[in-house]
């Protein structure tokens, strides 16, 4: 691969030209730049040299145009709510914000699809939808994640048990090439053998091999009924073989989520709820009325034989939503929980029928260690995260946190698992590829190559570069 580092005069002469033809909607100012580059990972931000906002698949290909004459890296941004260093520039370049793409193109209820443009936020899409008795489904627990990042990203969240990830839910992308092609990747036909799936190839890249700006959505329809669970264990063992039990009973689960002692005192804290502070799952159950009282029913005795403490269930629509915001705040109810410091986010996942296993191994670790690591995870697809909590100018409990997070993705790798389940590769877990995927990684690197010869889009992400 060509060293994506370009020049500082081709980088000022490229701002120039897209200046010249977006006018306003190119900007340098540093502060800016700064908030189009941040990560949760080891791995400072690295800001842009300017920031483009496009308002439309036009604009993104001029951009193109113009930074591939130049040499230039182009750094896809939508809501910068990814994980993993996804919207830093390491090499400089262009930061291509698509949030003003956001328009809703086309819903057709009879087909149960949709299409977007790529800066639409999830939220907004499923207000959009609210008449019409559809929603979408993938919540990665963030109005504001936008359909594009999400797509780019591989994203997938608490529904993902049920309605599955970015992955089974989009249909098609649009999306301009390195070499300002614009492509559409599938028609919208439910199932095709027509060649490569150029669909499945693009969504996961993470920028790396072209920028998606619209995207085609499966929709599924509001169900008749919705009831919510409390499960309350004494082990996250407990916890995760009642979850492996569900699995294997074909339950309907729409939602299985675990939270450990840590993460229910700070949820406690956070929004104002009295939930006992053991291991618990926070289960969803989604189908008609009779549907959902069989499974709620069924899982009840299923937990309460596996040694749960408790089981309580939330079917009013206001306490429902306040038990699924408390777990979508998670993140923010623990960073409250122990002010100063900052949390690290890991992300693996394993076959559920390893999951028991793998947490359990995870705490050990976690208390040979002596760190503070709350964990909560989607279980019902077996994957978890640990928040380690740091300082982060302390270097000695940096080198330790590395060598726990290290450990914990190659022991998901060793349980044929991987190092990320939901948040992407970006910057932050390149170094494990080649531990999960082998000779797979030679192929991607000669996929990047081929789309991207000069190594412009969003260089530093997924392969390592020279």
């Amino acid at each position: 691969m060509p060293d994506p580092r370009p020049d500082h005069n081709a980088c000022r002469a490229a701002i120039a030209d897209i200046k010249q033809s977006l006018g306003a909607q190119v900007e340098t100012g540093d502060e800016l730049c700064r908030q189009h580059a941040h990560t949760l990972t080891w791995i400072d931000g690295q800001p842009p040299d300017a920031v483009v906002f496009a308002r439309s698949t036009e604009d993104v290909v001029g951009v193109v145009a113009i930074a591939a004459r130049y040499r230039v890296p182009i750094i896809p941004f939508g809501a910068g709510t990814s994980l993993e260093g996804h919207v830093n520039a390491p090499y400089g370049g262009i930061s291509l914000d698509l949030s003003r793409m956001d328009r809703v193109l086309r819903v057709d209820t009879g087909d149960l699809d949709c299409t977007v443009e790529a800066g639409v936020p999830r939220g907004k899409l499923n207000a959009y939808l609210r008449d019409t008795g559809l929603f979408f489904p993938v919540d990665p627990g963030t109005e504001e994640a936008t359909i594009g990042g999400m797509a780019a990203t591989r994203a997938s969240g608490t529904t993902a048990v049920r309605y599955g990830t970015m992955r089974d839910n989009v249909i098609a992308v649009k999306a301009v090439m390195a070499d300002g092609s614009i492509i559409d990747s599938a028609s919208r036909a439910r199932k095709s053998s027509a060649g490569y799936d150029l669909t499945r190839l693009l969504v996961g890249s993470e920028g790396t091999l072209g920028i998606i700006t619209e995207v085609t959505l499966r929709l599924h329809g509001m169900p008749e009924k919705v009831v919510a669970a409390i499960a309350a264990f004494p082990t996250l063992e407990a916890a995760c073989t009642t979850t492996m039990a569900a699995m294997a009973l074909g339950l309907g689960l729409a939602r299985i989520e675990l939270l450990d002692p840590l993460v229910l005192r700070a949820v406690n804290a956070h929004a104002g709820l009295s939930l006992e502070e053991v291991p618990t799952l926070f289960i969803e159950f989604h189908g008609s009325e009779a549907a959902v009282s069989e499974q709620s029913e069924t899982f009840e005795e299923l937990a309460l034989s596996e040694g749960a403490i408790h089981v309580s269930s939330a079917a009013d629509e206001t306490e429902r939503r306040k038990l699924w915001k408390a777990r979508h705040d998670a993140l923010w109810a623990v960073r409250e929980a122990w002010p100063g410091l900052r949390p690290l986010v890991t992300d693996v996942c394993v076959p559920v029928s390893r999951l028991a296993e793998c947490v359990a191994a995870t705490q050990a670790d976690i208390a040979a260690c002596g760190l503070i690591a709350p964990i909560v995870g989607h279980v019902g697809d077996g994957n978890f995260h640990a928040l380690v909590m740091h300082q982060p100018d302390d270097s000695a409990e940096r080198r330790k946190i590395e060598a726990f997070s290290g450990r914990l993705a190659q022991r998901a790798i060793a349980m044929d698992g991987t190092c990320t389940g939901e948040h992407g590769i970006g910057q932050g877990k390149m170094k494990y590829l080649q531990a999960e995927l082998g000779a797979g990684v030679n192929i991607m690197a000669r996929i990047k190559q081929a789309l991207d010869p000069h190594a412009i889009m969003n260089p530093g992400k997924i392969i390592y570069l020279p």
